[in-house]
């Protein structure tokens, strides 16, 4: 399998930190089904991680939806701290989880919004993730809405992806890059810009 993507020791000291608090209110919240270090590691740090060489080049601001447990928005924060980042997560649980780390790890540019996604007032971004969140047809309505004209939307899908990217196409007009999942056999990571409504 193809090494994980390589970061300073001082965001590899902050992910540390990162799965100290996480396993800590892991016990508590149940954030995410695993307990494993190692396993935490791979399928949740190393898969978000994997997003960053996939990043826009500039400072514009950045959206993960759903973040729930921190993946793959809260990873990337850590790793990519020249632009803005929020994080837009309904549950208030997991919303205060994302508070404390963001806290703990001195993420100054960083916010959390606990509103659900139509909610939420975001300025216009230059990126935006979401993992495990919703078809493809849901996420790019919400890209349409929060993206600036030049934004790129990074999804990570599993084996449906072309299915799901068939499906979209009714409705849907945008350029897109697939990119093999590092740390998932047979995973996709789309990569979409010029995001329309089809049609007239």
């Amino acid at each position: 399998m193809t090494p994980p993507i390589a970061v300073s020791r001082e965001t590899g000291e902050r992910l540390d930190a990162f799965l100290a608090l996480f396993l800590r209110w892991n016990a508590r919240i149940n954030l995410v089904a695993e307990r494993d270090p190692d396993t935490l590691r791979q399928r949740h740090i190393a898969d978000s991680l994997q997003l960053l060489p996939l990043l826009p080049e500039g400072s514009g601001p950045a959206a993960d939806l759903g973040t729930g447990g921190g993946f793959p928005g809260l990873i990337l924060a850590i790793a990519d701290t020249a632009r803005p980042w929020h994080l837009v997560e309904s549950d208030k649980r997991k919303a205060a989880f994302l508070l404390a780390a963001s806290a703990e790890l001195g993420l100054s540019h960083l916010t959390v919004h606990n509103h659900r996604i139509e909610n939420t007032t975001l300025p216009p971004l230059a990126l935006l993730t979401a993992r495990a969140l919703a078809p493809l047809t849901l996420l790019l309505a919400h890209a349409a809405r929060l993206l600036s004209p030049d934004g790129v939307a990074l999804f990570p899908k599993g084996r449906n992806a072309e299915a799901e990217l068939t499906a979209a196409q009714a409705d849907w007009t945008m350029q897109v890059a697939r990119f093999g999942s590092r740390t998932e056999p047979g995973a996709t990571i789309l990569r979409i810009t010029g995001i329309h409504r089809a049609g007239p």
